[in-house]
């Protein structure tokens, strides 16, 4: 592959210390695995373009970095961040292989979103585009539901340099994950207090109504195991806990519904939990498969009688977990 104009610019970019070397190597090894796996789909000025879009976003993030508020919303004006993240991965879906189950699921959500009652959606998560992976499936016919999911999201999306600018096209509450809240000591304190404050404005948003929430209860992505078998992240009981406490908090109506994402081999995560900002992007063109579950009760499911209150959180926890990863096997095994 000849040298072109996104490979220049970001020689460029390397000379006059507008980026690391590290931040050069990253992006090249990110353009030259999505150039081979896009190429058959769009043309090499389409790639170069989109990843000269992201460079510019990227240089303009060292200089100017963004103020993430605790509750970020979306940016479409009068840059749309969120068409462009859609715009990036969509050359990595393969549609015609892609698919959405629990149609009649999602119906529902709508009709509970439309009587201004909120939805929170219980999820495994895969990659860190599973927001932008969403919109694109969801596009043709509930585009209204998916592009205005607040996302809860660990401080990494807005941390990250190349993540940022993606993260900007969302709507997120951001916190700090159990596995990395204790790696600082001295800030923990500090992140704990954040993490109430973000609660706190959960709390008031369910409290007006008409939100949908995703939220993956396991704090972290699914990663594969010693067998290269991708395994569903364990759900944390606690997270659970607090967000369905919150729930009950608000003034208004909250609706519980599983969600499975099938995303892994778009934008795998790193083998291992990676402390260091700066992770390796390894794309894949390849098939989404979202599903969504019927609505649950909380408040009723297997083991939801036991008196022990530490024991039954864990069996809610389990009892969801299990739906999730039931339903991976299904729709990955094509056997739905």
């Amino acid at each position: 592959m000849s040298e072109d104009i996104f490979i220049k610019n970001l020689n460029t970019l390397l000379r006059m210390g507008k980026i690391s070397k590290k931040y050069f190597d990253i992006l090249a090894a990110f353009y030259n695995g999505y150039y081979e796996e896009t190429i058959s789909v769009i043309s090499k000025k389409e790639i170069s373009s989109l990843f000269n879009t992201l460079l510019d976003l990227l240089v303009d993030q060292f200089k100017n970095p963004h103020a993430f508020d605790l509750y970020h919303q979306k940016i479409t004006q009068p840059f749309d961040y969120q068409k462009f993240g859609m715009d990036f991965l969509k050359p990595l879906v393969d549609l015609k292989k892609s698919k959405v189950y629990g149609i009649d699921n999602l119906k529902e959500i709508k009709k509970y979103l439309d009587k201004n009652e909120n939805v929170i959606l219980l999820s495994n998560h895969q990659s860190e585009v599973d927001p932008q992976l969403l919109n694109i499936l969801l596009e043709d016919s509930f585009f209204s539901i998916a592009s205005n999911i607040i996302l809860v999201a660990g401080e990494r999306v807005i941390i990250d340099p190349i993540a940022i600018p993606f993260s900007m096209g969302c709507n997120l509450l951001c916190i700090y994950s159990k596995r990395y809240i204790n790696i600082d000591l001295k800030q923990k304190h500090q992140k704990q207090i954040h993490n109430k404050n973000v609660m706190s404005r959960m709390r008031d948003l369910l409290s007006t109504g008409g939100k949908i929430i995703y939220v993956a209860p396991s704090g972290g992505r699914d990663r594969k195991n010693k067998k290269g078998k991708i395994e569903i992240a364990n759900f944390d009981p606690q997270s659970l806990e607090m967000f369905y406490l919150m729930a009950k908090k608000a003034k208004t109506p909250t609706h519980f519904f599983p969600l499975t994402l099938a995303t892994y081999n778009i934008l795998p995560p790193p083998l291992k939990i990676q402390i260091e900002l700066g992770e390796t992007r390894v794309v894949n063109r390849s098939s989404v498969l979202i599903s969504f579950s019927p609505e649950i009760n909380l408040e009723k499911f297997p083991g939801s009688d036991e008196k022990n209150k530490i024991k039954r959180r864990k069996n809610k926890a389990k009892y969801i977990h299990n739906i999730v990863k039931e339903e991976y096997e299904k729709i990955t095994q094509g056997t739905l």
